[in-house]
């Protein structure tokens, strides 16, 4: 955590949904390959239709509707910049994501983080920009690394000090830390409704967007530094 500065690192948040509205949706192929993960997943004979909301964090049956990401520009100051994708095309997101990354994070100093990025947003983008023949930025191609030599920050991970049993929320952590949280009437476990039923990218992007900020909050306080204030953190198109 040391060694790396904070105009260095990439911070991320992701929000997904299923790739399809609902179970009765799906090609006969997908609801056969669903009805088998959500086997698996039930706990009290819930049907595949039922467990359906739950495709969207699954890269081979979600897809991605909005990438948020934020940086500290230290030119003047401190600033922290915060900059959206979101829509419908999945692709396109992805696309303008990635160009992101190779223009202005490309560097081997450079590091992409997220709070249980490692196990979530990392893999799942990776993923969804493989099946959308989006070319892979350094950051996400892993292929051949040694563990030590991949450039992501897990706030979560560092949070565990080697502890491997447990989740900890975002959530939780801001509460933790006396974090401020920007006052929305959305959660992650909303977005399914709110993109599928009433369509407000608005409010999902929104809520990305403070999450990253969030993030950026925590980051600073595991590293012992002072909190953003509003006056140094704003939106980027």
């Amino acid at each position: 955590m040391e060694e790396t500065k904070l105009d260095e690192i990439l911070f991320l948040d992701i929000e997904t949904v299923p790739a399809y509205k609902d179970f009765a949706a799906l090609p006969d192929k997908w609801k056969q390959l669903w009805a088998v993960k959500a086997s698996h997943l039930a706990r009290h004979n819930e049907t595949p239709e039922e467990l359906y909301h739950r495709a969207g964090i699954y890269a081979e049956f979600g897809k991605v509707i909005c990438i948020s990401v934020g940086f500290f520009d230290m030119r003047e100051g401190r600033m922290f910049r915060i900059k959206s994708f979101g829509g419908d095309d999945e692709k396109e997101v992805l696309t303008e994501f990635g160009k992101l990354l190779e223009k202005h994070f490309n560097q081997r100093k450079h590091r992409l983080a997220a709070h249980n990025g490692k196990e979530f947003d990392f893999p799942f983008l990776g993923r969804r920009m493989l099946v959308n023949n989006v070319k892979l930025p350094k950051l996400l191609n892993l292929q051949g690394l040694k563990s030590w030599e991949v450039k992501h920050v897990d706030t979560m991970e560092l949070w565990k000090f080697g502890d491997m049993k447990s989740f900890t929320s975002l959530d939780l952590m801001t509460t933790l830390f006396d974090i401020p949280s920007p006052k929305i009437d959305l959660d992650g476990s909303k977005i399914y409704e709110v993109y599928y039923k009433h369509h407000d990218m608005p409010s999902i992007i929104t809520y990305c967007q403070n999450d990253v900020l969030a993030l950026a909050q925590l980051y600073l306080r595991l590293k012992g530094k002072e909190l953003l204030t509003d006056d140094e953190v704003m939106l980027v198109g």
